[in-house]
């Protein structure tokens, strides 16, 4: 029987101008070659609200600091189950929605983990992440930003 760390985290998809996400890309150290992109955003403080700490973990990860009130969303919600470093994890995440015309990533705010574990950063259309044979998460990511997009809630 798997023992989870059950724990809360909030995303954002971060939208430029162009309507393309940013993604960052990062592999598990506990499975060597298991690399994936995915959208910035991580774990909650105990009581933090989950628009705050989306707003506070972009902040950390690309250097963008927005107002949690500048956050559409939640626009959606899901519960995965994921292993990294050895230890499995039951996460409750919410995603939250921010444009921007442009932005120049500023990963100085990174923790040791996030520096050890996120090697690069890239502006995706839907497109090229419905196209591609890189694993991206969550699974159905292209059709979420479509979803998003086309209902304006960014």
């Amino acid at each position: 029987m798997t023992t989870f760390t059950v724990r809360r985290a909030a995303r954002v998809l971060l939208v430029d101008g162009s309507g393309r996400l940013l993604l960052l890309h990062g592999h598990d150290p506990g499975r060597p070659g298991h690399s994936y992109w995915f959208t910035p955003g991580g774990g909650l403080e105990p009581d933090e609200l989950p628009a705050v700490g989306a707003a506070r973990e972009l902040a950390e990860e690309t250097g963008l600091r927005l107002d949690p009130t500048a956050l559409v969303g939640p626009v959606w919600r899901e519960v995965v189950e994921f292993s990294f470093d050895g230890r499995w994890y039951r996460q409750e995440q919410e995603f939250f929605t921010a444009r921007v015309p442009v932005w120049e990533v500023d990963t100085t705010g990174f923790d040791d983990i996030e520096r050890a574990t996120i090697d690069r950063h890239r502006w995706w259309t839907s497109a090229e992440i419905a196209a591609t044979d890189e694993r991206i998460y969550p699974d159905d990511l292209a059709g979420l930003v479509s979803r998003v997009l086309e209902e304006g809630r960014c």
